[in-house]
Order: C-alpha cells, then structure tokens, then sequence
C-alpha cells in the first residue's frame, strides 16, 4: 500500500498519471477525476489528494484571491511551475503610493508633492510592476496584466516628469537657467492635469471591470478615480493662480490615496497568506460568484436545454 502511494505522488509530480494528449485542467467542468483546492482544505488533506487525483484545480474564489483575475482556463502547466507575480507588483504598487500619499497629506511637514519619491517610482513603481505584468502575460491573466503595466508606465511617466534630466516642466520656464520655473507656469500645470485626468478614466474602466473579482481590489479603483480628479483639478486649480484651493485638493488626493493603499495592503497580505497555506486567511470579498461571466452563463444555458 505505501509503495502504491509513492508510485502514484512520483506519478502526479511527473505529470505521468494525467490523461494523454489533455491540457491540465484549472476549472472543474464535470470531470469525475478532477478536485478542487481551496482555501478551507488543509494541507494534509490536499497533499493526500495530490498523491491520487488525476487532475488538480482550485476554486474560483482561492484563484481569483491570488491571480486579481476571475479563474480561466488556458494550456500549458505555467501556474504550476512558476510563481505569483502579483505579489511583486503590488509591492512596487504600495511602496511607490503609500509614502505619496503622506506626502501629499503634509504629514511630518513632508512637501514637494513626490519629488523626494521620484528614484522609488523609478525602481517600484516602474520596475517592478513591469515585470509583475510580464509575470501576468506569461501565465495568461490579462486583467492584471493591463492593470500593472500601465501603472508601472504610469509611475515611470510620474517619475520622469519630477526628474529634472527629462525637463518636463523645464521646458515651460521662462528662464532657461531656472527650470524649475516652470512648476509654476500655467502651461506645465493645465497641460499635466489631462494627464491625471485621463488617469481617472482609466481607472473607471478597471473599477468596472473589477467587479468581477473581489470588493477589495474594486475599492482601490473607485478611489483612484476620485484621487486623479482630485489631483487635476488641483494642477488646474494651480494654472489659475488658486493656490490655496489647489493645495485642499492635493491634500484630498492623498488622504483618498491612502484609502487606496489600506486596501492595497490587505490584498497583499492575504495574497501572501494564501500562498504560504497559512492556516488562517483573511476575506477580500469575493464577487466572482455574484457578476458570472458570458461563458458561464452559456454552459448554463446548454445545461437548461
């Protein structure tokens, strides 16, 4: 019996014991042989399964906690060799964003609105969620692949603009010896605000489609898109000449912005829960189950009929 045992976990591990010619399966559509992992299993439990099942899949609800993306289906064998990127780009997120939004906040007598931020935009914020995407488009989850290389361009494009080498708002100074001049203009601070702007929009688009994946990750879309009205309006605000109106508004965006980033890093911690099986996890609301995608509502369909 224990060489059994043993022959069939060196089976699974090689791959040996699945059907030929089949791709390995990450949903369960009613084959008899396939299980589900989840987060209420406890590890002993699955490991006893692993060492006799046919095919592994985890539940919507696990998948979509640790991926940001509803649970599909795609070839290959990556999620089972590679890590979860999203961890990695939700650093780089939360390390960028959340000494922002102090700073945005005046806190500690902080100023500059992020000019003291701009090497960890660089190296956070761009770097490392561009490579969390290219994790993301490796493994086939496109939604999070959206969301984390434009914010990791976004943050290379915030950094950039504070840098003085790209001389961004350099080149609207009306003295050349002087290019922090044009800070002040109202060319650099109307024509940046479209940038932040349309950042919003965005974000609305990722709020919309966040629906479909858990209140947590919603909440830091929705707060976003007020966040990027807030800072528009305050570089407009600032084009104008109202300086204190402007100022009420960056500090607004960074008090919303730190809404953003306590829910950012209870998506973080649960993610790094779940993928330590620690044996306690925490909600992030799932709504996968509520907001059912076009396909399953096709199966569904077919099974009525």
């Amino acid at each position: 019996m224990v060489n059994q045992t043993e022959d069939n976990y060196n089976a699974t591990q090689n791959n040996t014991n699945l059907t030929p010619g089949s791709p390995p399966l990450e949903k369960d559509y009613g084959n008899g042989d396939a299980f589900h992992i989840d987060d209420r299993m406890d590890s002993d439990t699955a490991l006893r399964k692993i060492r006799t099942a046919g095919s592994i899949s985890i539940s919507p609800e696990l998948f979509e906690k640790i991926y940001l993306s509803p649970q599909n289906q795609v070839k290959g064998d990556l999620r089972k060799t590679l890590g979860n990127p999203t961890p990695l780009a939700l650093v780089g997120f939360l390390l960028s964003l959340t000494p922002l939004s102090c700073e945005l906040m005046g806190w500690r007598g902080a100023s500059g609105n992020g000019a003291a931020g701009i090497a960890s935009y660089f190296f956070f914020g761009g770097i490392l969620m561009i490579l969390g995407a290219t994790g993301e488009w490796i493994l086939g989850n496109t939604f999070p692949f959206v969301v984390f290389g434009s914010f990791g361009a976004f943050w290379l494009t915030f950094a950039g603009t504070l840098d003085p080498t790209f001389s961004a708002y350099g080149a609207y100074s009306p003295d050349p010896s002087n290019p922090a001049g044009g800070l002040t203009t109202v060319g650099f601070n109307a024509s940046f605000a479209f940038f932040q702007l349309w950042m919003g929009v965005l974000c609305l688009v990722y709020f919309i489609c966040s629906l479909r994946t858990n209140v947590v990750f919603s909440l830091i879309f929705i707060t976003l898109v007020f966040a990027f009205g807030c800072l528009a309006g305050a570089y407009w605000q600032n084009a104008m000449g109202n300086t204190v109106a402007a100022g009420h508004l960056i500090v607004a965006a960074g008090a919303i912005t730190f809404v953003t980033d306590l829910c950012g890093w209870w998506i973080f911690f649960a993610i790094m829960l779940a993928s330590l099986d620690f044996p306690f996890q925490i909600p992030v609301g799932d709504l996968s189950r509520f907001i059912k995608g076009a396909s399953e509502k096709r199966k569904e369909e077919r099974d009525m009929v």
